[in-house]
């Protein structure tokens, strides 16, 4: 099966400087099950969205709809300003190369090395690239994600469950992303950890001036670098601000999310630090 030429594939608009993503009017449901009915968001350049929510609400599945691997009932998304609902993977490679993803467990090939698993992205859209250069990428990747340099070598098994993020962070950004998702990238951390990757996290934004669309329920990683939270409930986004301004909100959930009792300490453990 043939590839589909360049002129099919959705072109890329470097004078483009409205919202990265863009969702309207989304909806996904399960057999009977509505998990998005009528969802809007929009993503700023150069900005770490965080998204929360309860359980159910579909964080996820929001991401999953954004990213393809998930075809909503209605709606439309763009990103970087073009339609991508509905194309297929060749009319959308050139934006796919734009964005990296890591998923909720690192999603790691378990019989790959790290340095492999970063070169699986490179081979599968640069596949005439030198074999010698993809090494020396991957290489950089591992290091610029915190990791040591023998980590390239090692397994997932071999390596603790932070290095096993960090790997899954080299392999997002393989292909220089300017969008990045982080799909729960703190859970199952212990406390040192997830500020080592909250760290991480905001130094790639602010380094390789990404755009951060980031999963989380921990509020901690809210408050240390996220520049606007999203709230998922009702099967919308019911609010998009800073944590001050949807803690002027009178949300119940909004209320009961950032001041109960997590929620007091992480606020406080920031006014601390401050």
């Amino acid at each position: 099966m043939e590839l589909m030429s360049a002129s099919q594939t959705i072109a890329y608009n470097p004078d483009y400087d409205g919202p990265i993503i863009s969702v309207r009017g989304l909806r996904n449901s399960f057999g009977e099950q509505v998990v998005h009915d009528n969802l809007d968001l929009d993503v700023r350049r150069g900005e770490i969205i965080g998204v929360v929510g309860g359980s159910g609400t579909g964080k996820s599945v929001l991401m999953r709809s954004i990213i393809g691997l998930q075809m909503p009932n209605e709606g439309e998304v763009e990103v970087f300003g073009q339609h991508i609902l509905g194309k297929s993977d060749a009319e959308t490679i050139e934006i796919r190369k734009r964005w990296g993803v890591l998923f909720q467990g690192g999603a790691l090939f378990s019989t790959l090395t790290v340095a492999e698993n970063v070169m699986v992205p490179i081979r599968e859209f640069y596949p005439d690239m030198d074999r010698e250069f993809r090494r020396e990428v991957a290489k950089y990747k591992v290091c610029l994600s915190g990791l040591p340099p023998d980590a390239a070598p090692k397994y997932p098994s071999q390596l603790s469950g932070g290095m096993r993020k960090r790997a899954g962070i080299a392999r997002a950004l393989a292909l220089d992303p300017e969008l990045l998702f982080l799909d729960e990238p703190t859970a199952g951390l212990d406390p040192i950890g997830a500020a080592a990757f909250d760290n991480l996290t905001k130094e790639l934004q602010q380094t390789l001036g990404l755009t951060v669309f980031l999963i989380t329920h921990d509020l901690d990683t809210l408050h240390a670098i996220c520049d606007r939270v999203a709230v998922l409930a009702d099967q919308q986004v019911i609010a998009v601000g800073t944590i001050d301004e949807l803690l002027a909100l009178d949300h119940p959930w909004i209320q009961e999310y950032f001041n109960g009792p997590r929620g007091r300490m992480a606020s406080s453990g920031k006014k601390m630090l401050g």
